[in-house]
């Protein structure tokens, strides 16, 4: 049986209650598609209206972990005030990641589905989310989940005015001033070639690239060890309270 219409589905599934989460599906007619969702509401979300809507933060999980499995930048997004969303871009259905060729290229497949499911997500939640800014979101991805947000916005996107990634690897970040970019690096493997700015880059965009020392690509997620995540919570923060990016890496001990 096929969900009922987006707008339905959400106006009953949001909690009021601040800081909850809750774990629905929205449904894609046109791709006949099941996206589900994680919702979390900011800490106030009686603050809220119309006429100031709160921030939006869509998160995107790496390549085969759960979405609901970034909670502690879930949590951290609420205290600042974010409604977070956090997208599930692969179903069991879906074609598995390549592993082989010219990874930019055979990957594409995946990364332009992801890049959709965002701006279809987008387009839904503000048909019923009024209280919210879906104009100016910022996105957040975890390696293959910063790709395909990266993606997004190098095609143009123009309701996107931010970008975190957490240790994304193949495509190349934005050079595009009018967006606000922060790459956090794991230690244990290196991006491609292009993916990442150069110091030049980095002066000439004020963007800012901060590798955690000791830091495993695969770490980045709720199941990472607590000094990881902690260590990513203090940038996150710095970096939405307008944190030099020499203030963020003093946040990083060696």
């Amino acid at each position: 049986m096929k969900l009922p219409l987006i707008a339905l589905l959400f106006s009953m599934a949001v909690s009021t209650d601040a800081g909850a989460t809750q774990i629905e599906s929205l449904y894609d007619q046109q791709r006949q598609r099941t996206v589900p969702v994680s919702l979390t509401l900011p800490q106030e979300p009686t603050s809220c209206s119309r006429e100031k809507p709160c921030p939006v933060a869509f998160i995107s999980a790496g390549y085969g972990v759960p979405h609901q499995e970034y909670q502690f930048i879930s949590r951290l997004l609420s205290s600042q005030g974010y409604l977070s969303v956090a997208i599930r871009h692969e179903l069991k259905s879906d074609p598995p990641l390549s592993v082989s060729g010219n990874l930019y290229q055979t990957r594409q497949e995946n990364w332009q589905r992801g890049a959709a499911t965002l701006q279809f997500v987008r387009t839904q939640l503000a048909k019923t989310m009024i209280h919210y800014d879906f104009d100016q979101v910022l996105l957040v991805g975890h390696s293959n989940g910063g790709d395909l947000s990266a993606l997004l916005i190098n095609q143009g996107a123009d309701f996107v005015t931010g970008l975190i990634t957490l240790d994304h690897r193949r495509v190349p970040l934005p050079r595009d001033r009018s967006i606000s970019v922060f790459s956090i690096r794991a230690s244990d493997f290196p991006a491609d070639q292009g993916v990442l700015y150069t110091n030049q880059e980095q002066n000439l965009y004020n963007r800012c690239v901060i590798t955690i020392p000791n830091a495993k690509h695969n770490d980045m997620t709720d199941n990472g060890p607590e000094w990881l995540k902690g260590t990513i919570a203090k940038l996150l923060t710095g970096y939405l309270q307008q944190s030099s990016c020499k203030q963020l890496s003093s946040l990083v001990t060696p």
